[in-house]
């Protein structure tokens, strides 16, 4: 659903306009007269596998998840998007459909501006241009390290890796032990790469281990520092 509040349309310019600092007068207005600002639903699509890559986005607000089918037909999370986060610009820059779907966890504010302002803008402003250079450098590291997580380590790590990465990305709640993102097993499964069953399992293990306590979809990180290192150690 197209969103038009105009304070919803300020902090996305803010958001954008702090990110590329060195836009012009002109770079800025052409960005604003193209921009538009949508609101999306839990598990709405933001964009599908296989779409034509049309914008590049911003998440203004909410929690989104960048996910992968599988030969089974099941989803695999490679990673999450957090607030004031640029995504959905490599397969342009690629030539490619998109080969992920981006969706929401929850409600979630998403910034968009066409890819052919963008390419316009990339010939005129090198700065802006060495920005989106260093980004994809970042995404490719951190794909490489993620690839090496899911194939190498034993259950325990790959799940303790997840919960470690969704504390870093969401944060915790105000009692200072809660992620402030309520997963079901299947996502905590998808997105460690791992049946259900076994997410079920390994979770109930740290509750027995007392490095999480467990409620609902609730889940606090009692010992975080055990946390990490059964995700070190794999």
């Amino acid at each position: 659903m197209t969103n038009t509040d105009p304070d919803i349309r300020r902090k996305a310019e803010e958001i954008i306009f702090g990110m590329w600092d060195t836009l012009t007068e002109d770079e800025r207005k052409e960005i604003s007269e193209h921009l538009t600002i949508e609101e999306f639903q839990k598990n709405e699509y933001i964009y599908k596998e296989l779409e034509i890559p049309k914008c590049i986005k911003w998440l203004i607000s909410g929690k989104v998840k960048i996910c992968k089918s599988g030969v089974t037909g099941r989803d695999q999370i490679l990673r999450t998007i957090v607030p004031s986060e640029i995504f959905s610009f490599r397969a342009y820059f690629a030539n490619d459909d998109y080969l992920t779907s981006a969706l929401s966890f929850g409600h979630s504010v998403v910034a968009s501006v066409p890819m052919t302002i963008i390419d316009k803008l990339l010939h005129t402003n090198i700065q802006v241009c060495r920005k989106l250079i260093k980004q994809l450098a970042i995404e490719l590291g951190k794909a490489d390290s993620r690839t090496v997580s899911l194939t190498q380590k034993h259950i325990r790590g790959r799940l303790a890796e997840s919960l470690i990465t969704l504390k870093n990305s969401y944060g915790l709640e105000e009692d200072g032990y809660t992620l402030s993102i309520y997963l079901s097993r299947e996502e905590l499964a998808n997105m460690s790469n791992m049946t259900t069953s076994n997410a079920i399992r390994t979770l109930s293990s740290f509750a027995t281990d007392k490095i999480i306590a467990i409620d609902g979809r609730k889940i606090k990180l009692i010992n975080e520092e055990e946390l990490k290192r059964i995700s070190e150690n794999g």
